[in-house]
């Protein structure tokens, strides 16, 4: 077997490369340059995800004393309240992180560090970083506009008028995979990380088809928004027969609800969440339940059937009233929430 070389040399190369340069500043002489405390400084270094070191070890960069002063900017300008700075800064050290290992993930895969040498591994870094930083700054200007597009030119619920910091009305909804530990445990590796890819590429498809957002996925379950009834309404239909048309997409459970959520740092949050998570627990394969407050805003389509089924305790909601929702197509009788 080859002996595994030191990786050592190519840690330090990727460093400069990525850096600019070798690191030379302590975190003392960081914070006195932007005129911070070292404290203020290393909660922000933490909160980003990065280890921490001590005030006097040359541990960084130029880059990363210009990434410092831009925080502190940004600061100065109001543009973050510092209520919300160590939140803020941890949300996008956890999504950069992510992204990180995913793509190193992906760049393990066609580059081997034990057969390459030094020239060959700095080829492909001067060819990939540049391409991958573009797409990264092309894709958040992107969806930096679809969000002041969807801000500015949203028309305002009657019920969103007074509500403040108790957040904005919408339509909140789970998916999760159907017997997922017990699948997971007769699929391979491989076999697993192919079924959670392809329900997560088709349910962005069918969720951005209506003007939905996904908010975030949690290994076999989906958290998605939209912004009126309709749309929130149709994605869980779409979802739940999603695998009648689909052979690859995994029978899943639908809960929606609508209500006041308060959107924060790309999070929602609310009891119309824990409502809408609650549903889903309570749902069959490849049924949509709603709560009450989303089939009164439903009742009255022609193309939707509403249905009560019977009350069920679960945690933190003693009575909690679902409905299930299908098709008008469906031969189903038809109740009215009164």
């Amino acid at each position: 077997m080859a002996e595994r070389r030191d990786h050592r040399e190519l840690v330090d190369l990727l460093e400069v490369f990525l850096l600019g340069e070798e690191p030379s500043l302590t975190g003392n002489q960081l914070a006195e340059q932007v005129g911070i405390s070292f404290e203020e400084a290393r909660l922000r270094w933490r909160s980003l995800g990065f280890s921490a070191v001590g005030p006097d070890v040359p541990a960084f960069t130029q880059a990363d004393l210009e990434a410092l002063r831009l925080t502190q900017r940004l600061l100065d300008v109001g543009l973050i309240d510092p209520r919300d700075e160590s939140a803020l800064v941890r949300t996008l050290g956890r999504s950069f992180a992510r992204l990180a290992e995913w793509q190193m993930g992906l760049l393990a895969k066609v580059v081997d560090p034990d057969r390459m040498d030094v020239d060959e591994l700095r080829a492909v870094m001067e060819e990939v970083t540049p391409a991958v930083e573009s797409l990264q700054n092309y894709v958040w200007r992107r969806h930096t506009l679809t969000a002041a597009s969807r801000l500015l030119l949203a028309t305002p619920h009657e019920d969103d008028q007074n509500e403040g910091e108790a957040g904005t009305t919408m339509g909140v909804g789970f998916a999760d995979i159907v017997n997922y530990t017990r699948q997971s445990r007769s699929l391979t590796r491989g076999e697993v990380g192919r079924m959670v890819d392809h329900f997560e590429e088709r349910s962005l498809e069918i969720i951005s088809s209506h003007d939905g957002r996904i908010i975030k996925t949690i290994g076999d379950e989906l958290l998605f928004v939209a912004d009126d009834p309709e749309s929130v309404a149709r994605i869980g239909l779409e979802l739940a027969e999603e695998a009648d048309r689909d052979d690859e997409y995994p029978e899943i459970r639908v809960g929606l609800a609508w209500g006041p959520a308060l959107a924060r740092l790309g999070d929602v949050l609310g009891p119309v969440v824990n409502v809408a998570s609650r549903l889903t627990s309570t749902s069959r394969p490849g049924r949509v339940l709603v709560d009450r407050s989303l089939a009164e805003e439903l009742q009255g389509d022609p193309r939707l059937r509403l249905r009560r089924v019977r009350r069920t305790a679960v945690k933190g909601y003693r009575k909690l009233e679902p409905w299930s929702l299908r098709r008008a197509s469906d031969e189903e009788p038809e109740s009215s929430p009164d």
